[in-house]
């Protein structure tokens, strides 16, 4: 007759669902802090932008005062999903809201791609019919541009690298700093020589980091809501190396790791004890080594006893 033992730790962590420790309720206080400074920051300099684009007649710059509007919207989005997350769990929701920051990440991505492909377009556009631009009042905006862009990244910089959320808002103001870069150049060569396509031409490299870093983010945020095994944990290796660390189990099986967030890493396996081994404690012992060799301090371990 077989034996089963079966953990619910840490400890019902998994029941209650959003057992947050105080730093991490800090870190997300912090970077939703942070997000909302750089979103009141983008917006209000997008107004700035229309009313010199309107009184040049720069298309450039309505055109950058879209962007920013986007970017703007994608910092929001990034606010609400910190917020949401911050929710307890319910009877509907057993792990809470931790995974809407993680999707607004996933939206941010995929939003710095069609941004991307939009600026490409536009920049088409501006080739085939050249829109005469005001280098003068071009090159004040874009400078003032510079300036609000530069606050608005360190603000963003100083919060949580780990924090693809954070990251997908990053990029979105690293797209506006360059474009602002690309902007001053475009009205330095405007001045200087008249060339009108400096302005697309530059605007398409910028496009082509901003499409990178979206499909980065989109790739790494998907991966988790998809159930991906995190990096660095293998089947493979776990089961090799609790067999070989752990002489009372027998075998591993139903290994099956993942992230709730980009911190939070999961796993549910079953092993099979040695006829006679004591399953609690092989349980015990299988959680220790899961959590010294592979940092999975989450773990549930169902512990099957071979017969005598």
């Amino acid at each position: 007759m077989s034996a089963h033992s079966h953990s619910h730790d840490e400890d019902d962590e998994h029941g209650r669902g959003h057992d947050h420790s105080h730093a991490a309720d800090m870190s997300s206080a912090d970077s939703r802090r942070r997000v909302a400074i750089a979103a009141v920051l983008t917006g209000a300099f997008m107004f700035a932008e229309v009313a010199g684009g309107l009184l040049s007649g720069s298309l450039a710059l309505l055109a950058d005062a879209a962007h920013m509007l986007t970017d703007c919207g994608s910092l929001v989005l990034a606010w609400v999903g910190y917020k949401l997350a911050d929710r307890p769990a319910d009877s509907q929701r057993s792990f809470g809201f931790s995974r809407m920051k993680i999707l607004a990440a996933f939206t941010n991505g995929i939003l710095l791609i069609l941004l991307a492909i939009w600026i490409v377009w536009e920049a088409i556009h501006r080739l085939m019919d050249p829109v005469e631009v005001m280098g003068g009042l071009l090159m004040v905006v874009a400078v003032a541009g510079l300036g609000v862009n530069v606050v608005a990244f360190l603000v963003l910089h100083g919060g949580n690298k780990d924090d693809l959320n954070m990251r997908g808002a990053l990029w979105h103001v690293v797209g506006d700093m360059l474009g602002s870069v690309a902007a001053i150049a475009a009205a330095g060569i405007i001045m200087a020589k008249g060339w009108m396509a400096a302005d697309p031409i530059l605007s398409v490299l910028v496009a082509l980091l901003v499409a990178v870093a979206g499909v980065r983010i989109a790739k790494q945020s998907g991966h988790i809501l998809l159930e991906g095994t995190p990096e660095g944990l293998s089947s493979a290796d776990i089961t090799a190396d609790l067999i070989m660390n752990i002489p009372a189990i027998s075998g591993v099986s139903h290994v099956h790791a993942w992230a709730l967030t980009e911190t939070k890493r999961l796993i549910t396996l079953e092993v099979t004890a040695e006829p006679g081994a004591c399953t609690e404690t092989v349980r015990r012992d299988v959680k220790a080594r899961l959590a010294d060799a592979f940092d999975l301090s989450h773990a549930t371990v169902e512990v099957v006893s071979e017969p005598l």
